[in-house]
C-alpha cells in the first residue's frame, strides 16, 4: 500500500487539505478521479463527490455517472450530480466544447463547494498531464512562467491536486491491483485534440529515446520552479527598493536606478505590470530625453519626468463640469467642493479654499485637468505664467499634474490651480461686492 503512505505525505508536503476540512472530489468516473475518490475515502477524510454529465457521449454519459453513483453508495459517500447542456452553452458563448465543459464545471464546482462547506475542490490531475502541460505551452511559446507545469494549488484558487506525485502508468497498476471500478472515456482516444496528440503520439515517441522520459521531465520542471521562485523574490526585493509609491497605483522610479538595469533585468521588473520588451527598450533608448514621453502596456503606463520615470495605472481621461451659479455642492474626480456666497471680504490663507470676486465671474465655471498651453496670473504676480512652468517650480510631477483641478472661467481663464494658488486677476478687492467662497477637499476612499 505504498501509494497510500505516498498520497498522504504529498498532501501534508503541500498542506492540501487536513482531516479536519471537507473536500469536494470531482469525480468523472475515469480511472484517475476514481482513484482519487478510493483513496480519500480509505484515508478517512471527510469527503463529498462532485459528478458532472455533460451529455456528450449519449449511453457512455449515463454509464459514468451510474458508477459514480453506485461507488458513492456503497461507501456511503454523500454525491452531487448536475447535467449540463454543453452543446448549447459552447454555441451560445462561441466557445469549444472543451472550453465550454471547463467552464460549466469549475463554476459548479465553486458554488457546490460554497453551498456545501467544503474547503478545497480535489481534482484528479496527475505527472503525465504536468508534463503534457509544459510541452503543450512549448509548441506555443512560452516563458519560465509556462514551464513549471500543474502546481498542487495556488495561492488564489481553491482547486488541489493531490495526484501530482503519480504517473499514469502507477495509476493503471494501482487501479488494476486494488480492482477499483472505472470507465474509460473514448474521447481520450482520440488524437485530433491537441493534447490528446501530445499524450497519444508525442509522448510515446519521447520515450523511446528514454523510458524515464515523464520522471526526467518532472524534475526539470521542479528546476524550473525553483529558478521561477529565485528570480521573482530577487525582483521583489528590487521592486520594494526602488518603487517609491506615489499616492494609489502611482510610483516613482529612479532614471539612474533604472538606467544600471539591463533590458532583460527590466522586463522581469516591470513583469507583473505588462510591458514588452520593445517597449521597455523604447524606454531606455529615450530615458534621458525630453520629459513626457509615455510608454503604455495594457493597463499599466510609464512616463518620463525630469529625474524619474513615473510608473502608473493607465487611467480614463477625466471629464470636466460645469458649475453654475445656483451649485452649492459638486465633485470632480476624488474632490469634493462647497461653494457658497457672501459679502465677507476679509482673506483667508487656507490652500483649500478660495474667495472670489463674484462679479469677474462668468458662468457657468469649468473645473478640468491641466491642458497643454494653459497659463494664468499667479496671485501677486504682474505677469502670466506657463502652468507646466508652475508645476515644474512646485515640483508637481507630470502624472500628478493631471490630477491637480483647475477651475477655470466661463471666459476661459484660469480662476484656480485648486488647492495651489489663485489668479491675481479673481482676487478679492476693496470694492468687491459679493465674494463666492470655495472648500475643497480630498475624499478619501
Amino acid at each position: 500500500m505504498d501509494i497510500l503512505n505516498r498520497f498522504e505525505c504529498y498532501v501534508e508536503e503541500n498542506k492540501l487539505f487536513s482531516k479536519a476540512d471537507k473536500i469536494l472530489v470531482a469525480v468523472s468516473g475515469g480511472r484517475d478521479s476514481m482513484l482519487l475518490l478510493w483513496l480519500l475515502h480509505h484515508c478517512n477524510y471527510s469527503i463529498e463527490v462532485a459528478h458532472c454529465n455533460f451529455q456528450l457521449r449519449g449511453e457512455e454519459s449515463d454509464g459514468d455517472e451510474a458508477l459514480v453513483r453506485e461507488f458513492s453508495a456503497k461507501n456511503s459517500v454523500p454525491i452531487h450530480v448536475k447535467r449540463f447542456d454543453t452543446q448549447g452553452y459552447s454555441e451560445s458563448t462561441k466557445v469549444s466544447i472543451q472550453m465550454a465543459a471547463r467552464e460549466l464545471r469549475y463554476t459548479w464546482f465553486e458554488e457546490l463547494r460554497h453551498q456545501e462547506n467544503c474547503t478545497v475542490i480535489a481534482v484528479a490531475q496527475h505527472m503525465n498531464d504536468s508534463v503534457e502541460t509544459v510541452l503543450f505551452n512549448l509548441s506555443r511559446g512560452t516563458g519560465l512562467q509556462g514551464l513549471q507545469g500543474i502546481l498542487p494549488k495556488r495561492d488564489y484558487s481553491k482547486v488541489v491536486r493531490p495526484l501530482l506525485f503519480l504517473q499514469s502508468r502507477e495509476i493503471t497498476a494501482f487501479v488494476q491491483e486494488q480492482n477499483i471500478p472505472f470507465r474509460d472515456d473514448s474521447s481520450n482516444f482520440s488524437n485530433k485534440y491537441a493534447r490528446n496528440k501530445i499524450r497519444l503520439d508525442i509522448i510515446p515517441e519521447l520515450e523511446k529515446l528514454n523510458p524515464e522520459f515523464i520522471s526526467i521531465m518532472n524534475e526539470n520542471i521542479q528546476r524550473m520552479r525553483d529558478s521561477q521562485e529565485v528570480l521573482s523574490s530577487s525582483m521583489v526585493r528590487l521592486r520594494n527598493e526602488m518603487l517609491l509609491p506615489r499616492g494609489h497605483d502611482s510610483w516613482l522610479i529612479s532614471k539612474g536606478n533604472l538606467s544600471n538595469l539591463s533590458l532583460n533585468e527590466l522586463y522581469f521588473f516591470f513583469e507583473p505590470y505588462g510591458f514588452k520588451k520593445n517597449v521597455l527598450q523604447d524606454l531606455l533608448d529615450n530615458l534621458y530625453k525630453e520629459s513626457g514621453k509615455k510608454f503604455e502596456a495594457e493597463s499599466y503606463q510609464l512616463i518620463t519626468d525630469r529625474e524619474e520615470v513615473v510608473l502608473s495605472h493607465i487611467l480614463e481621461d477625466y471629464e470636466e463640469i460645469l458649475i453654475h451659479s445656483e451649485d452649492k455642492k459638486f465633485v470632480w474626480v476624488n474632490y469634493e467642493f462647497s461653494a457658497e456666497l457672501s459679502e465677507n471680504i476679509s482673506v483667508l490663507k487656507e490652500k483649500n479654499i478660495a474667495k472670489i470676486d463674484f462679479g469677474k465671474l462668468v458662468f457657468p465655471l469649468v473645473i478640468r485637468s491641466w491642458q497643454e498651453g494653459d497659463v494664468f496670473q499667479p496671485l501677486g504676480m504682474q505677469g502670466k505664467k506657463k502652468l507646466s512652468d508652475y508645476f515644474i517650480q512646485k515640483k508637481i510631477n507630470i502624472l500628478e499634474k493631471r490630477r491637480v483641478p483647475i477651475l477655470v472661467n466661463g471666459d476661459g481663464r484660469i480662476i484656480w490651480v485648486v488647492n495651489h494658488h489663485l489668479d491675481e486677476r479673481f482676487k478679492i478687492r476693496d470694492n468687491t461686492q459679493k465674494v463666492l467662497k470655495l472648500v475643497c477637499n480630498l475624499q478619501t476612499i
